[in-house]
């Protein structure tokens, strides 16, 4: 798919991307965007070993802090095994057992200070808000109400059935977005196990019937609302839609509305790249 920046006729607008829990930066979701130089990333990765080792691969404009995002207070910090399921949470080891190869288990605890993201001093705004830290999503999104009024996406991991104990599920991270303006648009790489005893196909980590969780949980400012929306907002949402998640028709919303407030003709000119000339 082409570069949305080949209809623009304008300097493109740099996304704002805060990423909370940043340490798998191999599987960064808006990597097509960093590639193209069109975002500047603050990231929170409290593992102190893998903050130091983001910030020197760090692209320009990115720059990680050791911090652990949460409700602003003291909480207790589970180190598992694999660094990436370490959570403020604890591991729900019961229900854990009944899958084939799903086991968190716990190598260290400590007591850490949370922050919360509206009372952070490097935030002042937010476009594009990318969480992962196992459990603790539903925390870092009540602690931002402030910079959640103006962000455009949220990308989340989500869990369907608490894989740590007392986590906040799906339904609870839902509630929480939709009452902050955001509506649900995607869900991808939904994940599950076989109940134990059963192996599929010789597969251990295969699913069978039972979904865990989804990586992505894409949640996009409501497009009910796009008239009240600043273009300059408009502009980056069609980017991040266009670039990463290849929702060509929501960005065509965006950029609708954009022209509308703007007077410009990005709208019928992205339809023309999109469409291979065909629009009206």
């Amino acid at each position: 798919m082409f570069s949305i920046r080949e209809i623009l006729n304008e300097p493109v607008p740099v996304i704002r991307v805060v990423d909370a829990g940043a340490a798998a930066y191999e599987s960064d979701p808006f990597a097509r965007l960093s590639q193209q130089g069109l975002c500047q990333v603050i990231g929170f990765e409290p593992n102190a070993d893998n903050c130091a080792r983001r910030n020197a691969d760090a692209k320009p404009g990115h720059r990680y802090l050791p911090y652990a995002l949460g409700d602003g207070r003291v909480r207790r910090f589970y180190e598992c095994q694999n660094p990436l399921t370490s959570s403020l949470y604890h591991p729900n080891d019961a229900m854990l057992a009944k899958f084939s190869c799903i086991s968190l288990p716990v190598v260290a605890e400590h007591d850490i200070q949370t922050h919360r993201l509206d009372d952070l001093s490097e935030i002042e705004d937010i476009d594009y808000l990318k969480l992962d830290v196992q459990g603790a999503e539903l925390d870092i999104i009540l602690g931002a109400p402030r910079l959640l009024r103006d962000t455009v996406l949220v990308h989340t991991e989500v869990e369907f059935i608490p894989m740590y104990t007392d986590q906040p599920l799906f339904g609870d991270i839902d509630v929480a977005l939709r009452k902050a303006g955001l509506w649900l648009h995607k869900l991808d790489s939904i994940q599950g196990r076989v109940l134990q005893p059963l192996v599929p196909n010789n597969n251990p980590y295969a699913p069978l019937s039972q979904i865990l969780w989804a990586d992505a949980a894409v949640y996009v400012r409501s497009f009910m609302t796009f008239d009240q929306v600043p273009p300059e907002r408009l502009l980056k949402l069609a980017i991040i839609l266009h670039e990463v998640y290849s929702s060509w028709d929501l960005a065509a919303l965006a950029l609708q509305h954009h022209d509308q407030q703007t007077g410009k003709q990005l709208w019928k000119a992205y339809l023309s790249r999109l469409t291979g000339g065909s629009a009206a």
